[in-house]
């Protein structure tokens, strides 16, 4: 399985590049950080996000898109523009068809580190170990990045556990529902004659 993590931002968006399977040692395929500058007009800002996710995903070609689910601060102005370049890393993804899964940061710390209040210092040091890297990844939102890919693999059989038991009830829900409506008795009143036209 090939995940690219997204850890969402304006200034920088980091991305990293994940392969292998859960129980087995895992491997960085690539890691990096998307960059636009403050000063910029928003909309050129997405746009350049838009691009610099587009170029990886031309490159990795990933199987699945795990993004930062945007929870709420006490900074509204860094909550939307988290929100917006999540928006737009889920956009690149659906339109190329590529499944995408949203994981809240407690979420990823817990599944990396075993702590959901570990702090960026205890992600990035247990991105370099899980990743076998020489040093962490720098800056925190490349770590970042790379230990939401960790977390889909980690994750990713239980949620499809999960999907492919929904779909199934869903499935069956169905079947029942057409069995029900073919044993359901026909009318066999036969309709009335037109008349002739003259």
């Amino acid at each position: 399985m090939r995940v690219l993590g997204v850890d969402p931002g304006l200034t920088r968006c980091g991305v990293g590049v994940v392969e292998g399977v859960p129980g087995r040692p895992l491997t960085m395929i690539g890691v990096g950080v998307v960059r636009t500058p403050a000063d910029a007009e928003l909309g050129l800002r997405l746009v350049a996000i838009e691009q610099g996710i587009e170029q990886w995903l031309d490159e990795h070609r990933p199987e699945f898109v795990a993004v930062e689910r945007v929870f709420s601060q006490h900074n509204v102005r860094t909550v939307m523009g988290t929100a917006q370049a999540s928006a737009v890393a889920m956009l690149c993804a659906a339109r190329r068809g590529i499944p995408v899964a949203l994981h809240t940061p407690s979420e990823v710390k817990a599944a990396v580190t075993g702590s959901g209040r570990a702090d960026k210092a205890q992600v990035g040091a247990m991105v370099t170990r899980l990743l076998r890297l020489d040093a962490p990844p720098k800056p925190a939102d490349a770590a970042d990045a790379l230990a939401l890919a960790i977390c889909h693999i980690w994750r990713a059989p239980a949620q499809n556990r999960l999907q492919q038991a929904v779909a199934q009830n869903r499935l069956q829900q169905a079947v029942a529902l057409h069995q029900a409506q073919a044993k359901a008795p026909v009318s066999t009143t036969a309709p009335a004659p037109k008349g002739r036209p003259a």
